[in-house]
C-alpha cells in the first residue's frame, strides 16, 4: 500500500506558501499576491490530486467481511510449482481485458491494485510455465483465507448443460425458458445502468398500491403465473433440463434446425436458493449415498407429480438472456469474459473479479471417490446467488456429459489461498481484521464438565434422601424394640406421609404394646389430619366418634411401614 506522506507534505507546503504570500501582500500589492496565490494553488492541488488515489489506498485498510487472513509463503503451498501456470496466466489475462475497460472511478481498493498488476501483464508475454509462475510470485503475495474460526472452505462444480429445445411450444417441448419479466424490480436498481443485482437488495414487484411485494415463486410460475406475457425465449423437453440450466447459470439449447442458442443468467425472483438434493434426502426419496444429478433426473422422470412438489420447495426462479448463436467458445461469466474450463471459478461478490486463488483439495475427478489431487491456480470470473462466503467457490468444468459427471460429484472441502497484489499493505490490513472467537481450553472444559456431573449426582442424591420411602424396619407394636426406636419409627412415618421436615415432632404419647392400639389409631388420625387441607382435617375430627365405633366392631388394623403399604395413609 502506498504511503500517504506525499499528500501530507503537499498540504503542509501549500499552507506554508499561502501563509508566506499573505504576509507579503502589504509589501508587494494586492494584485501581485492574488496572481501568485492562484498559480501556486493550481500547481499544488494538481500534486495532491495525483497522489490522492494512492492516499485512498493507504487510508482504507483491506476489509473482507467474516474473513480471516493469514500470510503464507510460496514454498508452503503444496503443488504450487507443479501447476501449469501458463494456462492460469491465459485465464488471468482474459480477466485483465475486462479490468482495463473499467473506469478508474469505479475501482475499489483491491480492484485498483489488480488493475496495476494487469498493466504489467500487458508487457509480459510468458512462453512457458516457469516464466508465468515468476510473474505471479513477483506481483502477488499468497494469503490463506477462510471464514472466521475455520481453516477450510467449500467447493462445488458447475458446467454448461446442452439440451434440446424449440422456438415454439408443442406436446414434446412444453417447458418454457423465460427472460426477465418487466415487473421484476430491485430496490435502488435503475434499468440499463448495470447488471441486475442478484443479492444484497430487496427484489420483488409493485402491487396496485405501488408497494413492493414478493415476486411469484417457483410453484406459482410453474403453475402459469407468467403465461401470456410473451417472455418465452424457447421451449424445452424436460423440467429437469430447465432446472439444470437454472442451477448452472448458463446453457446451450440446440433448436430443431440445429441452431445453438446460448443463454446466460440474467436475474432471479428474489428468493434464496434451496437445494433440491437436500429436499430429496430429507424426504427419504433418494438415499444420500446415491445422490447425483443423473439420479435426480431419473427420479423426476419416474415421479412427475411428486417432482413438481419437490421443485416447488426451491422457491428461487432464474431468468435468462440470449448471449449468442454459436457453438464456438465457452459461456460468458458474470465478469463479462468467456469462462475457461478448469481455471474459472464463481465466488462470492465480496471478492473482486480477476482475483487469483490457489486451491488445494482432493476431489472426485477421475472417479466417484475423492482421490484426485487438485492443486491449481484459479481465476475469479463468475458468481452466483448460492455462492456465499469468503472461502466458497464453484469450479467450472466446461460443457458436455463428462463435465456434467465431474461437476455433479463435487461437494468437498478445500483450502483457499488468495493472491493479493503486493502493493496492498497486509500488516496495516491485519490491524483492522476481526479476530475469531477464542477456542476454549480443552483441559479446563473437561474439568468443568466433570464437576458438573459430580454436582448433578450430589443433587440427585439429596433429592432421593428427602423423597424416598423409608426402608422396612422393626416398627410394629409388640416388638422388642425399645421406646426410643419406636419413637423414631413413628417420627419417620409421619415425615414420609407429609414429605416435610416441618411436620416432624416427638410422638411421646405413643404406647408400645398391643393394649395401646387406640393410641396408635389416634396418632394415625392426627397424622392424616396434619397432612390434609384445613377443611378435610375438620371433617375428619367431626367423623371421629363414628370411626371409633366402627373400629371397635372390627379387628384392629395396625399401621406398618413398607414399600407396598405407605406409612400413615389414613385411619384404620
Amino acid at each position: 500500500m502506498h504511503s500517504s506522506r506525499p499528500v501530507v507534505a503537499a498540504s503542509a507546503a501549500l499552507a506554508a506558501v499561502l501563509q508566506l504570500t499573505i504576509s507579503r501582500t502589504d509589501l508587494s500589492g494586492h494584485g501581485f499576491a492574488q496572481a501568485l496565490v492562484r498559480g501556486l494553488v493550481a500547481t499544488l492541488v494538481g500534486v495532491i490530486l495525483c497522489c490522492a488515489p494512492n492516499a485512498v489506498l493507504a487510508e482504507e485498510p483491506l476489509k473482507l467481511a467474516d474473513s480471516q487472513l493469514e500470510p503464507a509463503k510460496w514454498a508452503d503451498l503444496v503443488g504450487w510449482r507443479a501447476d501449469d501456470h501458463l494456462a492460469a496466466f491465459a485465464a488471468y489475462d482474459t480477466s485483465c481485458q475486462a479490468l482495463r475497460k473499467r473506469q478508474r472511478a469505479d475501482r475499489g481498493q483491491i480492484s485498483a491494485a489488480l488493475w496495476n498488476v494487469c498493466r504489467k501483464a500487458m508487457g509480459s508475454r510468458p512462453q512457458d510455465s516457469n516464466t508465468a509462475r515468476t510473474f505471479f510470485e513477483q506481483n502477488f503475495q499468497p494469503v490463506r483465507i477462510a471464514r472466521l474460526g475455520e481453516t477450510q472452505g467449500f467447493l462445488t462444480g458447475y458446467y454448461e448443460p446442452v439440451v434440446q429445445g424449440s422456438r415454439f411450444p408443442s406436446p414434446e417441448f412444453h417447458v418454457p425458458l423465460y427472460r426477465r419479466p418487466p415487473d421484476l424490480v430491485a430496490v435502488g436498481y435503475k434499468p440499463g445502468s448495470k447488471a441486475f443485482p442478484n443479492k444484497g437488495t430487496r427484489i420483488g414487484r409493485r402491487n396496485e398500491q405501488n408497494q413492493l411485494v414478493p415476486y411469484h415463486d417457483r410453484g406459482a410460475i410453474e403453475a402459469g403465473a407468467l403465461d401470456g406475457q410473451k417472455l418465452e425465449i424457447c421451449w424445452l423437453k424436460d423440467p429437469f433440463d430447465l432446472l439444470a440450466i437454472q442451477i448452472e447459470g448458463s446453457g446451450r439449447v440446440i433448436l430443431e434446425d440445429g441452431t445453438p442458442l446460448r443463454v446466460n443468467y440474467d436475474s432471479h425472483n428474489g428468493y434464496s436458493f434451496t437445494s433440491i438434493s437436500r429436499a430429496l434426502i430429507e424426504r427419504n426419496l433418494i438415499p444420500r449415498e446415491e445422490m447425483s444429478m443423473q439420479r435426480i433426473r431419473e427420479w423426476m422422470a419416474a415421479h412427475p407429480d411428486e417432482a413438481a412438489k419437490v421443485r416447488a420447495a426451491n422457491r428461487s426462479y432464474v431468468f435468462f438472456r440470449v448471449t449468442g448463436l454459436s457453438n464456438e467458445g465457452e459461456p460468458v461469466g458474470a465478469q463479462g469474459v468467456p469462462l475457461t474450463p478448469g481455471r474459472s471459478i464463481a465466488v462470492d461478490q465480496l471478492h473482486e473479479y480477476g482475483t487469483p486463488f490457489f486451491i488445494e483439495a482432493n476431489l472426485p475427478i477421475a472417479s466417484a471417490k475423492p482421490a484426485s489431487s487438485f492443486r491449481r491456480l484459479m481465476i475469479a470470473q463468475d458468481t452466483g446467488s448460492a455462492i456465499v462466503g469468503p472461502a466458497r467457490a464453484d469450479l467450472y468444468w466446461g460443457s458436455g456429459d463428462e463435465a456434467a459427471r465431474i461437476a455433479g460429484r463435487i461437494r468437498h472441502p478445500g483450502r483457499f489461498v488468495m493472491l493479493l497484489p503486493r502493493e496492498l499493505d497486509m500488516i496495516e490490513a491485519g490491524k483492522h481484521m476481526p479476530l475469531p472467537v477464542p477456542k476454549p481450553n480443552v483441559t479446563e472444559l473437561a474439568e468443568e464438565q466433570e464437576q458438573g456431573k459430580r454436582d448433578s449426582a450430589n443433587e440427585d442424591w439429596r433429592r432421593q434422601v428427602w423423597t424416598r420411602k423409608p426402608a422396612p424396619r422393626d416398627c410394629a407394636i409388640g416388638s422388642n424394640s425399645d421406646s426410643e426406636r419406636s419413637r423414631d419409627c413413628n417420627r419417620e412415618g409421619l415425615s414420609a406421609a407429609c414429605h416435610s421436615r416441618s411436620n416432624r415432632q416427638p410422638l411421646s404419647t405413643v404406647g408400645h404394646n398391643r393394649s395401646s392400639n387406640h393410641r396408635l389409631r389416634a396418632v394415625d388420625r392426627n397424622t392424616n389430619n396434619r397432612c390434609k387441607p384445613w377443611g378435610a382435617a375438620r371433617r375428619s375430627h367431626r367423623n371421629a366418634p363414628r370411626n371409633a365405633a366402627r373400629s371397635r366392631s372390627s379387628k384392629p388394623q395396625l399401621p406398618t411401614v413398607g414399600a407396598d403399604n405407605p406409612p400413615a395413609t389414613g385411619a384404620a
